[in-house]
């Protein structure tokens, strides 16, 4: 009989970084685990469930992946030693993963109602049209003074952009502030709708 053939036992691996691998044929004997696939990574602390037949799980910390290399007819796989976790452990265990979530209102609800409210503040457009505001100041104004003068407004536009709670009548001002060009004008005429809608 080859050693595959005595690969009955089905696990999943759960990496720590929360991925999830399932259906891997192993043998699982009293002091490691044997398994022929190469082309996970099995490391150290990583967990491999077995579901039992009445329902329950053994949870298996990998404490030695034990990764060897083929010859001949045996393949190439993982002979891991491991920590068989108890119930509170394994639960721990996975309770303990990080996920990584990006992006704007990320989240994740394991067995839990999400009762919060988020708002997203998507400065994109803003950013682009103080950077324009700020190109076309450097482009119309001549007088070294004049222009440092403009660009230290812009400064402080986009500072009151930025801040928590952006106020109409100081950006109106600013925005007044700044030379009469149409150009101008109509970036200032954005910012002050974008920060009313």
């Amino acid at each position: 009989m080859s050693l595959s053939n005595m690969m009955k036992d089905k696990l999943i691996l759960q990496k720590q970084n929360g991925n999830v691998f399932e259906n891997i044929n192993s043998l699982v004997v009293p002091k490691f685990i044997m398994t022929e696939r190469d082309d996970l990574q099995i490391e150290t602390g990583d967990l491999l469930i077995r579901k039992l037949p009445n329902g329950l799980e053994d949870t298996f910390e990998v404490i030695d992946p034990g990764f060897y290399s083929g010859m001949g007819q045996l393949p190439s796989g993982y002979k891991a030693t491991y920590k068989k976790l108890g119930i509170p452990e394994a639960e721990t265990a996975i309770k303990n993963i990080t996920y990584n979530f990006h992006g704007e209102n990320a989240r994740v609800n394991n067995n839990s109602v999400d009762n919060s409210t988020n708002i997203v503040n998507s400065n994109s457009d803003i950013a682009e049209h103080i950077e324009l505001l700020r190109t076309e100041v450097s482009r119309l104004i001549k007088s070294t003074e004049e222009k440092r003068d403009a660009l230290d407004i812009v400064d402080a536009i986009e500072c009151q952009m930025n801040s928590e709670k952006p106020s109409k009548a100081v950006l109106n001002t600013l925005i007044s502030a700044l030379p009469h060009a149409g150009s101008i004008a109509s970036i200032g005429s954005f910012l002050l709708t974008a920060l009313a809608g």
